[in-house]
């Protein structure tokens, strides 16, 4: 940082994965995190960096908190067993970022971002989230003729989605545009079914074949959905349909990363 000298610091960095990462690596996804963005923040602030986003996770929420969930829901209620750790460790760098603020007087702010997923998206079935993973299997299942596909879960659970352009879009407009100590929720303000998901990406994809729900397996939250009246407020609302994002994504999984992939599905 002190070699760099950087006007602006986007803490993106993260250890991150879906339900069975969470569960299974609780102590990495909370010392982890809890070190990058202890480092980053402080180094920032020793460096003189004018301004530091740091990006929460619309995870750190209450597991029961009201739909859509607003910007004063942190800290209301318990958080989601599957993912205390990782949330654990955000609302850490929230509150990191707001104590710099009132100690030194730092520009250092917070987003919250939905669910993403996009091109390099992380397409590993054991550490993706849904969307990367379901795009995975809906496509080793189309190009394998599959009959159906597996899904955890009741396929009930309904989920927002962000395209990862226009979360990069909205930090960039933050950073020109907002200076306060509380975080702001970037997404849609729209949520799906996991069951709706994986119907639409089978469409993308070109996928006919059915789906079989596992309901032995967690569902993790039951609704994720934020308000994003705030960012709407000051000016910026997310411009990638639902539909053309997934079909971006797909194109650049097949171009990219599909075919290095396909072998290892098999015991999947």
């Amino acid at each position: 940082m002190e070699r760099a000298r950087p006007h602006a610091v986007f803490v993106c960095a993260a250890t991150v994965g879906g339900i069975l990462a969470n569960s299974t690596r609780p102590a990495e996804f909370l010392y982890d995190n809890l070190a990058i963005e202890a480092n980053i923040i402080e180094s920032a602030h020793r460096a003189g960096v004018e301004k530091l986003l740091f990006l929460g996770s619309s995870c750190i929420y209450p597991r029961l908190a009201p739909q859509p969930m607003t910007e004063d829901m942190l800290l209301a209620g318990p958080l989601e067993p599957t993912n205390q750790w990782y949330a654990v460790a955000k609302i850490a760098g929230i509150k990191l970022c707001q104590a710099y603020r009132r100690q030194y007087g730092c520009d250092f702010i917070s987003a919250m971002p939905t669910n993403l997923f996009g091109p390099g998206d992380n397409y590993d079935l054991q550490q993706g989230h849904v969307a990367a993973a379901m795009q995975v299997k809906v496509h080793h299942a189309k190009i394998t003729r599959a009959p159906s596909i597996e899904i955890w879960g009741s396929g009930r659970p309904r989920r927002e989605f962000l395209y990862v352009d226009d979360l990069a879009d909205a930090l960039v407009f933050m950073m020109q545009h907002y200076s306060d100590e509380s975080h702001l929720n970037v997404g849609t303000g729209i949520d799906i079914s996991i069951r709706e998901l994986a119907e639409l990406v089978a469409k993308v994809a070109g996928f006919s074949g059915g789906f079989v729900y596992d309901a032995s397996k967690p569902d993790g939250m039951p609704r994720k959905v934020m308000n994003v009246d705030k960012l709407k407020a000051l000016g910026w609302v997310a411009k990638t349909s639902l539909e053309e994002g997934f079909r971006l994504s797909y194109e650049w999984y097949v171009q990219n990363a599909g075919a290095k992939r396909e072998p290892s599905l098999a015991g999947h």
